[in-house]
């Protein structure tokens, strides 16, 4: 756990004001999920998925998704090489663990969709031939709010659905900015972060996370929560069962995290909103009126907390 806390520190150093981020890209690192990083441009997305990826021993590739971007780009192709009078196999970016997926709304639909493979079975499939990804895998995708910029394609609700999490990232607050100028203002988007976990620990830390102890309630819990956005009046769409098991695993996590082998039901709370507001959509009518995050807030308020799984 110590070592945990030491890469937390290192990225904390490196990436200004991104406390909360962090820990939860740590959390996603953990459970084997995927992360959308939102904001608008110049907002540090990007420097965040680097520099996370730079404290770890591991292969880390890039790809800066644009309309012209095919999906052979980032699986990789099967080619004919004339000299050796043979098919040769080139795999993509994708063979990496940790692959920044930059701007991915800027790219068309075919191409978001090339991922999906990847990001759910951790394998990519390239004429036939099945290739099993580098582990650990991680996808962390950057995008740009849809509603204010031009050229971009929202992503669907299947492949949002394979992202762990979704980060909307703020702008920092004035001693947060003045802080950002002191440290970069020099060499303005230099990575900072020094390599302090080794691609064994992460796998010893995703063990050791996965018997984390789950009581009986906390799962009616969690199935309770899941339960009530397929029936509310204003959601047309509800949290899908791949939902569920995203918000225990995330709870399992954020408990691993903290120090602790079990989960209490403040623990599934702190990642609610992350794991689940981007799986879901309001009716027409919900627009109107209201919005998703408070919707979950008040669902979460009217449903009992089990006592019994606190008291450990």
């Amino acid at each position: 756990m110590n070592s945990i806390l030491v890469l937390q520190k290192e990225l904390n150093q490196s990436i200004i004001g991104r406390e909360r981020e962090i820990e939860l890209m740590l959390m996603g690192l953990l459970c084997g999920g995927h992360v959308l990083l939102e904001s608008v441009p110049g907002s540090g997305k990007t420097m965040m998925a680097k520099s996370f990826a730079e404290a770890i021993h591991g292969e880390f590739k890039r790809i800066q998704f644009t309309p012209d971007v095919l999906p052979s780009d980032i699986t990789g192709i099967s080619f004919f090489h004339p000299q050796k009078q043979e098919f040769i196999l080139r795999i993509g970016p994708v063979m990496s663990n940790i692959l920044l997926a930059d701007e991915i709304n800027r790219a068309t639909p075919r191409t978001q969709s090339s991922l999906l493979e990847a990001m759910e079975e951790k394998q990519v499939t390239i004429d036939g031939e099945t290739i099993n990804l580098l582990s650990p895998f991680m996808v962390i995708a950057t995008q740009n709010p849809v509603e204010s910029q031009q050229g971009t394609f929202p992503l669907p609700a299947a492949q949002l659905d394979r992202f762990l999490f979704k980060l909307t990232i703020d702008y920092p607050s004035m001693e947060q900015e003045k802080v950002i100028l002191q440290t970069f203002g020099r060499l303005p988007g230099e990575v900072r972060s020094k390599k302090v976990v080794t691609l064994e620990q992460i796998e010893l830390w995703a063990e050791q996370a996965k018997e984390v102890a789950v009581h009986d309630d906390i799962m009616t819990y969690i199935v309770q929560i899941v339960n009530c956005t397929r029936n509310h009046q204003f959601i047309e769409l509800g949290l899908s069962s791949r939902a569920s098991l995203a918000l225990l695993q995330a709870a399992k996590a954020h408990a691993y995290i903290k120090g602790r082998m079990y989960v209490t039901p403040d623990d599934v709370k702190k990642v609610i909103d992350p794991v689940c507001l981007h799986r879901m959509k309001l009716s027409p009518q919900g627009m109107l009126i209201h919005n998703l995050a408070d919707i979950m807030r008040e669902l979460v308020s009217e449903i009992e907390v089990p006592v019994e799984a606190i008291s450990r």
